[in-house]
């Protein structure tokens, strides 16, 4: 199965470097729904992700958008295990916008065969002029599912589908400062249904933040943090840090990324073991995102 997970996501890539030597002069973001009509303000961030974290970005109408998520290993392993890329992880996902302000998605992860999903609504959209609105205001709401066998052996109790399934809601406040610099705060909470250690809690309390500067007209710095305000006292996970470059080919998002979180869904990213920046316990990955435009779109949206 890891080997079939490995292949598909060279195929993706192999795609994508091929569809950049034919790639037309439009941009991915014609398929996001962001186009120049009225007084919005468009084109924040490149994608509806920053790198693991929801953007305030949303797909239009009758749009789908193929993404595959894929992590190497710790590159702190060495030369042995290719700093990391003997091994390696993913999420295939597909996110679908019912309307310019409504989008659902599914996804599953390698990491303990977990299946997500999520809805994203736009309550505010940033504008400009006489009805000027200073920030974007977006809600996502998802939960997971843990697909292993037996996810909670070492505290012997029935795996049910409630004890595998954790839920999180979130709000992005977003503002584009310029056509170079973006920024977002996405307070989260989680729960889990079971937790391995009877003094942590179920629930789980974070502020996210994303921030994209463009250096030229196709290429941009991206980060997406997240800062876990209860986390156990005791827990030696970091806190979820990546840091990447998003390029826009004309169709393609392609990022490329370092970051210390190996899970690629809100509760693998925000609860799991991430490693340390500081001891190399990190990991290489890209992100892959390819839109198709299923529906005509709606001129006026």
């Amino acid at each position: 199965m890891k080997k079939l997970w490995h292949r598909l996501a060279l195929l993706a890539l192999l795609l994508n470097i091929s569809g950049n030597l034919f790639a037309q002069d439009d941009s991915l973001l014609g398929l996001l729904g962001e186009e120049e009509t009225g007084d919005k303000v468009v084109n924040a961030f490149k994608s509806p992700r920053v790198i693991n974290a929801h953007s305030m970005e949303m797909l239009d109408a009758g749009a789908l958008d193929f993404r595959i998520l894929h992590r190497f290993g710790k590159i702190n392993q060495g030369f042995y295990d290719m700093f990391g890329l003997d091994n390696a992880s993913m999420r295939m996902g597909f996110d679908y916008g019912l309307t310019p302000n409504l989008t659902v998605g599914i996804g599953r992860s390698t990491s303990r065969k977990e299946l997500d999903g999520f809805l994203k609504y736009r309550l505010l959209w940033q504008s400009r002029g006489s009805k000027s609105v200073p920030v974007s205001v977006v809600l996502v709401g998802g939960l997971t599912h843990n697909g292993l066998k037996e996810p909670f052996a070492s505290l012997e109790i029935e795996p049910n589908f409630a004890r595998r399934t954790a839920y999180y809601t979130q709000a992005i406040v977003g503002r584009k400062f310029s056509e170079k610099f973006s920024a977002q705060l996405v307070p989260t909470w989680l729960h889990r249904n079971i937790v391995e250690n009877e003094l942590e809690s179920n629930d789980m309390v974070a502020l996210g933040m994303g921030l994209r500067y463009k250096f030229v007209k196709r290429v941009a710095l991206v980060v997406d943090y997240y800062y876990a305000f209860n986390r156990f006292p005791d827990d030696p996970t970091y806190n979820p840090t990546s840091i990447g470059f998003d390029i826009d080919t004309g169709g393609h998002v392609f990022q490329l990324h370092f970051s210390n979180a190996v899970g690629m869904n809100e509760r693998a990213f925000l609860t799991d073991a991430n490693g340390s920046w500081l001891n190399g316990e990190i990991q290489f990955g890209f992100n892959l995102s390819r839109v198709f435009q299923l529906k005509e779109k709606n001129k006026k949206s």
